[in-house]
């Protein structure tokens, strides 16, 4: 199954490595992968700093054309890719399609940036200067990515590393291997096209000690990691000991607001695809819902009907919405957490259950029903990220209630409310409103647009990638100044000689 998908993109999936590679959608196995040892790893990054000496030195709209060579490809390719995404992350058909779409989106983003990487011009307090602020590429890219998007934000770095003057090196989930190798063989096939050279992007494949490799490395620029939090405090200090860059894309515990004026119509829709899309396992997931208590009941019992027509099942079906959680241990803390709710005075609703017909078919994969678990008060369990589709329910009786609550998390990367009211909807954006990086009104948290930037505040890690002004974080800033003149004033009027 998967070999023949991989053989679509010129590669051969090898039969013999140290660690099975597994699909969630059976827990079958896929076939084997071997880790990069710290001497490859050290290869890889001189590989990559070879290529970007020369690769600065080409003018940025020559380097988009490689980013357009690359969409060029994944347009052909996206059903593949989409399959291996299907076969290795568990996501429904829909959801593939989209992330894969999303990369394309994202190296036409790229493309136009290659051609607006602007700097300033600025005044001069000294006559006959001329004072600029460019950009400058940085150095190498380390991406290390998560398996909930194992091709998206690959591309949301790569796509504009690249315009930017930046060679990649990419270490991909474990468990989410095979779509890189895939996005490599693009690549590589998109620079050999146009002459650039081929260490612009590589993959190195392992666990926690190849991402360890790359963050401690003199050799790498920038670190741009992608998982827990847990991870991000590793990574940002030992980045830091170095004096390298960090950009850190962490955990999530999402909060969407439902005011005494919201469209139920449109929230039930809003919310139900945020929270159990992706089988729940989104950085962006919606996990906690704070409803004024005179549409309580109300949008409980909508919620609840929506959540009993979800189907869940093999996601290469078509109907299907909800797919398998990744593994075993993710299962293990959707279950500790459906027993935490019951000991903490909640109630699951809905949900919660592994499916038993689904779990006779294909018992070492892991299919639950999306649970839904109303919670007397916001405790330890409810201010935890669960990464897995488990909604908890909150009542709010005035708006500084309701806020105390949505800002209350660790975390701060996405955020919503559904309401008619303008006064409502500007409240929440203002200083004193949502304290995340995403604030949504009368949409869910989740569903990000590659154009604007993406990335949140607190122990979600304050990173920025795709659009806006992201592609700064890739560069560095250089501050210039010409002399035009016969004089040398100096700044401040200092006198000197």
């Amino acid at each position: 199954m998967a070999g023949a998908v991989l053989g679509r993109f010129g590669l051969a999936w090898p039969q013999e490595g140290e660690k099975e590679a597994r699909t969630p959608i059976t827990g079958g196995a896929l076939g084997f992968t071997r880790g990069a040892t710290g001497a490859e790893v050290d290869r890889a990054v001189e590989r990559a700093n070879a290529a970007f000496r020369s690769w600065r030195l080409t003018p940025p709209p020559r380097r988009g054309e490689l980013v357009r060579r690359l969409g060029a490809l994944l347009r052909q390719h996206q059903d593949d890719l989409a399959e291996l995404v299907t076969l290795e992350a568990g996501k429904v058909s829909g959801e593939a399609q989209g992330e894969v779409q999303e990369m394309i989106d994202m190296c036409d983003l790229a493309v136009g940036l290659s051609r607006q990487l602007y700097g300033l011009t600025l005044a001069s307090e000294r006559p006959d200067h001329r004072m600029t602020e460019v950009w400058q590429p940085l150095g190498v890219c380390a991406v290390i990515t998560s398996f909930n998007f194992p091709v998206a934000v690959w591309a949301w770095n790569a796509a504009v590393a690249l315009v930017c003057g930046d060679p990649v090196i990419w270490k991909p989930s474990e468990k989410t291997v095979l779509t890189a190798l895939a996005c490599q063989s693009l690549v590589a096939q998109a620079a050999a096209g146009m002459g650039a050279p081929p260490a612009l992007s590589q993959v190195v494949v392992g666990g926690p000690e190849v991402g360890e490799a790359l963050v401690d490395h003199p050799g790498v620029a920038l670190v741009s990691a992608t998982g827990s939090t847990a991870m991000g405090r590793a990574v940002g200090p030992r980045v830091a000991a170095r004096f390298g860059r960090c950009l850190l894309e962490l955990g999530g515990n999402n909060a969407a607001i439902v005011a005494p004026s919201a469209d139920i119509d449109l929230a039930v829709r809003g919310i139900v695809f945020a929270a159990a899309g992706t089988a729940g396992q989104r950085c962006t997931t919606l996990r906690r819902l704070i409803v004024h208590q005179s549409r309580y009941d109300e949008v409980v019992s909508r919620l609840a009907g929506a959540y009993q027509t979800l189907r869940v099942g093999n996601p290469r079906n078509a109907g299907v919405l909800v797919g398998p959680l990744i593994d075993g241990r993710a299962y293990e803390g959707f279950a500790r957490a459906l027993v935490e709710v019951e000991a903490d005075g909640g109630e699951v609703i809905t949900g919660g259950r592994r499916d038993p017909a689904l779990g006779a078919a294909a018992p070492e994969a892991f299919y639950v029903q999306p649970a839904l678990a109303s919670m007397p008060a916001q405790g330890d369990l409810v201010l935890r990220e669960t990464f897995a589709p488990l909604l908890y329910v909150l009542r709010y009786g005035e708006w500084d209630e309701a806020m105390a609550l949505h800002n209350a998390a660790r975390h701060g990367l996405s955020s919503s409310i559904f309401t008619n009211d303008l006064r409502e909807a500007e409240r929440f954006l203002s200083p004193g409103g949502s304290d995340c990086g995403i604030a949504n009104v009368n949409i869910g948290p989740s569903g990000a647009e590659i154009g604007g930037a993406f990335g949140g505040e607190k122990e979600t890690g304050g990173g920025r990638e795709a659009g806006s002004d992201a592609w700064k974080a890739y560069m560095r800033r250089q501050t210039c100044t010409v002399n035009f003149g016969r004089d040398l004033p100096l700044a401040q009027g200092v006198e000197f000689l």
